[in-house]
């Protein structure tokens, strides 16, 4: 997964001297920035606070404790059995991941599995001779149905393949928020912070414009699913499907229970190898009028593609998660990339399809990515709410959407080395079902909308790269009566803005590098359910550069500064974080956000 010199220099940095680089892979290594002597450094990725933060637990379980050593790559996962806590009354489960890594690490991919169901995907710091340490805390309350079980396989992947050891511990914490004192809504993260929260929660519950069975809330956190259906590998190499090529697509067979009135489809989707800069990758045709002995082509368009029986059912584009030893390893200590610890989840709404999947037979889900080079690790959990006063529901399919609403316009325009690319792709998907069930006959009407500006600029003579990349997608459920009166709705926008400059002179020596990094990246989320709003702004800015001696890191200097922002109908938290070579310089939270004045 981490990129080899070779590669980031063919690619994200200097294309007139690449393409006398050799053709072999290595890693970065910054072990002569380190002495044995320093403490052990505590690595962080900045996120929401938890709900349940202020809260006692009422029962911890401890589940796993396990070294990874030395070439666990390539092998099964680590399992153990996980079994529910008896005697533990609980509505909000938080599994909590503490590790320490000990010799020279590299990033690399893990995850969680509970029955073949992933729960957590997440990557490490980079590490020298010195012990590193961190933390990832993930509400995961909404595989409780998985949770409440007993004498599961819990499968643990994390592919280490230099020197040293992961030490790793997972712990589930369990709380009962419906009778604490101080229980707070998940809807609400300002809530945790505010001393009227038993007010804030009745308020919430009254925004709701019409009243909903409370079985028919579209909130998967709140109102977590029945069953979770893995679509997943056999776990031999672990329980993702490895994607090598855009036509590698994996297709798993289901059958659903007859009253399942809810569907929705969890996918997780993490880019390595060829493309784990995907949006820096450049035409086959540059690649090969220069003659640059380079794989990452393809173009800078990638799209995640879920099929219903080859039927297009949604897409997603993911969010640029950027690995600790990606673009400038020394931009990632100690802050990591957005994403990097807690790797995001994407959820489409599957409900319209019910009327095809209600047939009692056999149906295949499908996963792709469009355009895709080696590799792309993907899985996904179906996600079903069963009608538990019937034994079956009636549903039907009222429209089914049009795949062929998916347009890609590509640019190109070079000269040598120098020159500008643009990719442009748009996919726009509307379906609406219905389904009787025991609540009555509600419709549900899903619009979604993916889009992707990429361009790309290579200028004096390929030695300096810059990259504006942008992805927006939208997604509304709306659900009707069956006389066509709306019962509730949930619209979520999604922006992942990027923005790289990176500029490459050379050294002395044939080996020789100086890189100058500039980066931006943000994660904006704005989601309305009802009259409820909320939105989120997690923004990071580094600047930095690194002298690279034989795939070595020798010298480099580095800033990252983040800002955190989410507001809700009830107030805002924000946190600023700025980080210089390696240490935190200033760390600052705010239960009131800055206030704009108008120009």
């Amino acid at each position: 997964m981490h990129p080899s010199l070779l590669l980031l220099l063919l690619i994200l940095l200097p294309l007139s001297a690449a393409s006398s680089l050799p053709h072999h892979h290595s890693d970065f290594t910054k072990s002569r920035l380190r002495r044995s002597s320093e403490p052990p450094r505590e690595y962080v990725e900045i996120a929401r606070p938890l709900s349940t933060d202020s809260l006692t637990p009422s029962c911890t379980l401890q589940i796993l404790s396990h070294s990874f050593g030395n070439c666990s790559a390539y092998r099964a996962p680590t399992n153990t059995t996980y079994s529910h806590p008896l005697n533990c009354r609980w509505s909000r489960a938080v599994l909590h991941l503490s590790a320490a890594a000990n010799g020279s690490q590299r990033d690399r991919i893990a995850a969680v599995w509970l029955s073949g169901a992933e729960i957590l995907r997440t990557s490490p710091p980079e590490s020298t001779s010195n012990e590193a340490v961190w933390n990832v805390r993930k509400d995961v309350t909404r595989y409780s149905s998985l949770l409440r079980k007993s004498n599961l396989t819990l499968s643990v992947m994390l592919e280490n393949v230099v020197n040293g050891v992961y030490h790793l511990n997972l712990t589930v914490l369990f709380y009962d928020v419906a009778t604490n004192e101080t229980a707070v809504s998940v809807n609400s993260p300002l809530s945790l912070f505010s001393p009227n929260r038993k007010a804030m929660i009745r308020e919430l519950g009254e925004l709701q414009p019409v009243s909903i069975p409370e079985n028919y809330s579209l909130e998967m956190d709140e109102n977590p699913a029945d069953l979770i259906i893995p679509i997943s590998a056999s776990g031999e190499e672990g329980f993702w499907f490895k994607i090598q090529s855009q036509h590698d697509a994996i297709y798993h067979g289901i059958k659903i229970p007859p009253n399942t009135y809810r569907a929705v489809i969890e996918v997780y989707a993490s880019f390595h190898g060829y493309d784990e800069f995907w949006y820096s990758n450049l035409p086959d045709s540059y690649i090969q009028l220069n003659h640059l002995p380079t794989k990452r082509g393809n173009g800078a368009y990638r799209e995640v593609v879920v099929r219903i029986d080859n039927n297009v059912a949604g897409s997603l584009i993911p969010f640029p998660v950027i690995y600790a030893g990606g673009i400038n390893p020394l931009f990632w200590e100690p802050l990591v990339s957005i994403g990097a610890f807690d790797i995001p989840s994407y959820e489409i709404e599957l409900t319209p399809f019910l009327g095809t999947l209600l047939d009692e037979k056999v149906h295949y889900l499908g996963l792709g990515v469009s355009d895709a080079l080696s590799f792309w690790l993907v899985d996904a959990n179906l996600h079903l709410w069963l009608d538990t006063k019937v034994d079956k529901v009636q549903a039907g399919v009222i429209s089914p959407g049009d795949p062929s609403k998916s347009e890609i316009e590509r640019e190109s325009k070079f000269q040598q080395l120098d020159g500008k690319f643009e990719v442009e792709g748009t996919r726009k998907i509307e379906v609406s079902g219905w389904v009787n069930s025991s609540a009555g006959n509600i419709t549900t009407i899903v619009t979604s909308k993916v889009k992707l500006e990429n361009e790309i600029k290579l200028k004096s003579n390929g030695t300096v790269k810059d990259i504006d990349h942008e992805v927006k997608m939208t997604s509304k459920v709306t659900l009707k009566s069956d006389a066509g009166q709306i019962i509730s709705y949930v619209e979520v926008e999604k922006k992942y803005p990027l923005e790289m400059t990176i500029t490459s002179l050379p050294g002395s020596g044939s080996d020789d590098y100086l890189m100058i990094t500039k980066l931006e990246n943000s994660m904006e989320e704005e989601r309305k359910n009802g009259t409820f709003k909320s939105s989120l702004t997690n923004t990071q800015k580094s600047n930095g550069w690194m002298f690279v001696e034989d795939c070595n890191v020798i010298s480099g200097a580095s800033s990252t500064h983040q800002t955190y922002e989410i507001k809700d109908s009830f107030g805002c938290y924000s946190r600023d974080v700025l980080a210089e070579d390696g240490s935190i310089k200033s760390d600052t939270e705010y239960l009131v956000c800055a206030v704009v004045a108008a120009s």
